[in-house]
């Protein structure tokens, strides 16, 4: 038993990777599902969907690996957080669909709370702000509006969890009910200091204790897989959500080191040590990991969109078939055209926080074209990048130079790292392992399993592909970010 099976399961597609003991990559297999949006603002996913693709991917891993159950010592969960499934605990049937982080349908519902002067109790309990990404009001907005469903949770019958917790539910034939820190720090119920449940939060967000999962270390037994999905069981060794599986397998374990993952969207965190940090730039305080009880701490700053600017590009204006082809017309751009897209298609993450907002275009001309439209959907996530960046600087000094550690499908453009550093006037670094985000997982479960080395010895074994330097003369980065901020000032919903 020396190989790891990690399960990454996403916003947009589900992956699946084995490692071996020295955890490195040995196959993999990934399949895509359909996003729903039922109303503007509003976004989806089918649990069962999210439960298909997850079976499927990591059978057909095991397969391509040649490796059975028996060779399995574990496997770790990550995945998209924030999203809520709720469903029967006598069948395990999802009551209504998942609801997704991207959601902003209970953007009211939260504005109504922060004008209570609730936002700063919220703040202080969990590390979060009051917004629709977060699960709380997206669990209350299920038990509102699916007929019967706030009697049966308050009788114990239903059970709620982040995709965790549900696939985990799943794979152990309903027998664990649980969640980890990193995840349960997401829904604006955990206190984040204690990482237990806080009642006070339970009430405010009118959320019955009944329906949730108990709050587990990242690494721990998490149970058995039933023996007919693989042929014998499996144990589940490792969860995380997918932000902070990422840092872990970016090797960011010492306070002060960072990371971004541009996926759908883009998410930096900065390794605080053993305390949170209050925020005073309207960053998010969250638990980075929880080994043996004990935890570590982060700053995160979240874009909402990073990526899906690129999926826009292609599936919405239908202007490139391919996102590798961003780059090349990013390049060919003409320099005179400064076209500035804010994407807040979904509204705006940190340090704006305007659920309200929608995306724009500035500095439209008879002569744009294709080129200058992908150049501003590359220029605006180093841009958003750098807003966080500047937050953190704000909120924790020591962040200030720091290396910033990148992964996910987008650091394959070598076109947006190098933007991303100039924009940032700061080093960018590339890892050898791309898939930092499973190798966060796989670490956990190996480090449950007894086959992996500690924290500190992990952060050493990190190694970079490629380092982006910073090219860009200070007076033009200076001059670009101004307009990138007056574009944003002009899209904002509350000035």
């Amino acid at each position: 038993m020396t190989h790891i099976l990690a399960l990454d399961q996403g916003t947009t597609s589900t992956r699946a990777i084995v490692f071996d003991a020295s955890l490195t990559p040995r196959a993999s297999a990934q399949a895509e599902f359909p996003q729903h949006f039922p109303r503007s603002g509003w976004v989806e996913h089918d649990p069962e969907d999210l439960w298909r693709t997850s079976l499927e991917t990591m059978r057909a891993a095991l397969g391509r690996a040649g490796l059975a159950a028996r060779d399995i010592a574990g496997i770790g969960i990550t995945n998209q957080r924030e999203t809520v499934v709720v469903w029967e605990r006598a069948t395990g049937t999802p009551i209504h669909r998942a609801i997704v982080w991207q959601d902003r349908r209970t953007a009211d519902a939260c504005a109504r709370l922060a004008a209570e002067g609730c936002e700063a109790l919220v703040t202080t309990r969990t590390g979060l702000l009051l917004d629709p990404y977060f699960s709380a009001t997206k669990i209350a907005w299920i038990l509102d509006h699916v007929e019967g469903a706030r009697a049966a949770a308050e009788a114990g019958a239903l059970a709620f969890g982040t995709v965790d917790t549900f696939l985990l539910w799943r794979l152990t034939g309903g027998a664990v009910h649980a969640t980890d820190a990193t995840n349960a720090a997401r829904t604006a119920l955990c206190d984040i200091r204690t990482g237990r449940w806080d009642e006070e939060m339970l009430a405010l967000f009118r959320v019955p204790r009944a329906i949730l999962p108990e709050i587990r270390d990242c690494a721990a037994e998490f149970g058995a897989t039933r023996a007919d999905l693989f042929g014998a069981p499996i144990p589940v060794r490792g969860l995380a959500g997918d932000q902070q599986a990422a840092t872990l397998g970016q090797g960011c374990i010492a306070p002060g080191t960072m990371k971004a993952t541009y996926g759908t969207g883009c998410f930096a965190l900065l390794n605080t040590g053993e305390a949170p940090v209050v925020s005073r730039a309207r960053l998010l305080s969250t638990i980075a990991w929880q080994l043996a009880g004990r935890r570590a701490y982060a700053l995160e700053g979240a874009i909402f969109v990073a990526g899906a600017a690129v999926q826009w590009l292609r599936d919405g204006l239908g202007v490139i078939r391919n996102a590798a082809e961003t780059a090349a017309l990013a390049e060919a751009a003409d320099p005179a055209q400064r076209v500035m897209l804010v994407p807040a298609f979904t509204g705006l993450g940190a340090p704006w926080w305007d659920a309200e907002a929608r995306g724009a275009l500035y500095g439209l001309t008879r002569g744009t074209s294709p080129r200058e439209l992908a150049r501003a959907a590359l220029e605006s996530v180093g841009f958003q990048t750098r807003d966080l960046i500047e937050a953190m600087r704000r909120d924790w000094g020591a962040a200030a130079g720091s290396v910033l550690r990148v992964d996910g499908g987008m650091t394959a453009s070598d076109w947006a790292m190098q933007f991303l550093a100039d924009i940032l006037g700061a080093p960018v670094d590339r890892p050898a392992v791309t898939e930092t985000t499973a190798l966060g997982a796989a670490y956990l479960a190996a480090l449950q399993a007894g086959i992996a080395p500690s924290p500190a010895d992990w952060a050493a074994r990190w190694r970079a592909e490629r380092r982006f330097a910073p090219r860009m003369a200070a007076e033009e980065r200076e001059r670009l970010y101004a307009a990138w901020q007056d574009a944003v000032r002009r899209t904002l919903t509350r000035r």
